[in-house]
């Protein structure tokens, strides 16, 4: 089995519900996606090649028990679910940061999905696969990154719609640079949403910096 690997560092988690853990991440390379505001576009192209045994000889270099596998798309390497087991295999908690465009039902269960659903404004809204929705349960998590008003209108019509926040916990994050924290903070509020409202930790610890 032969993966790509673009990076394996040692950091902060900054999204979701394990924000602030010490987790080991896990980024391959490659994404079939090209959304507007992509912050790791250098996992594109290029990376190492790994087995799965290489990275977990790697992983094991460092004290967390948290592990994060993460892109570009880590879905679109097919050695990316063995991966996922094997992590699973060696007692590491183990989520998964995914776009929501490539099929989610072959991965461990033991792993937890953070799916995107792409808004509007990222261009790649009709990528989002739907039918991934009736694959998740109340231990993944849906992200939706938002960029503009019409974006959270959005969002907010297919949280009604679909009854998201039911099928398990919903993250709103302002995209960086596009939209005041602020602005997206009070229109949840007005509208009384039942989601998580979050600000990427590790950029406001570090910025925008590689392997952070």
């Amino acid at each position: 089995m032969a993966l790509r690997i673009t990076e394996v560092f040692y950091s902060l988690q900054g999204e979701a519900s394990r924000a602030g853990l010490p987790t080991v991440f896990v980024r391959l390379t490659g994404c079939p996606l090209r959304c507007t505001w992509c912050d790791t576009t250098y996992s594109f192209t290029g990376g190492e090649a790994a087995t799965v045994e290489s990275v977990l000889a790697e992983v094991a270099k460092y004290p967390a028990r948290q592990v994060c596998v993460t892109g570009g798309e880590p879905l679109s390497q097919k050695d990316c679910l063995p991966l996922l087991t094997a992590l699973c295999d060696a007692g590491y908690d183990v989520s998964l940061e995914t776009s929501g465009a490539l099929d989610v039902a072959g991965v461990d269960p033991r792993v937890s999905r953070i799916m995107d659903l792409k808004a509007p404004d990222s261009g790649e809204l009709a990528r989002n696969l739907w039918e991934n929705l009736v694959q998740l349960n109340p231990r993944d998590e849906i992200k939706i990154v938002i960029a503009s008003r019409s974006d959270y209108e959005w969002a907010r019509d297919v949280l009604r719609e679909r009854q998201l926040d039911r099928i398990c916990p919903v993250l709103f994050s302002p995209a960086q640079g596009l939209i005041e924290p602020q602005s997206l903070a009070e229109w949840i509020l007005k509208d009384g949403l039942n989601v998580r409202f979050q600000l990427q930790l590790h950029k406001l610890l570090w910025g925008n910096m590689q392997g952070k």
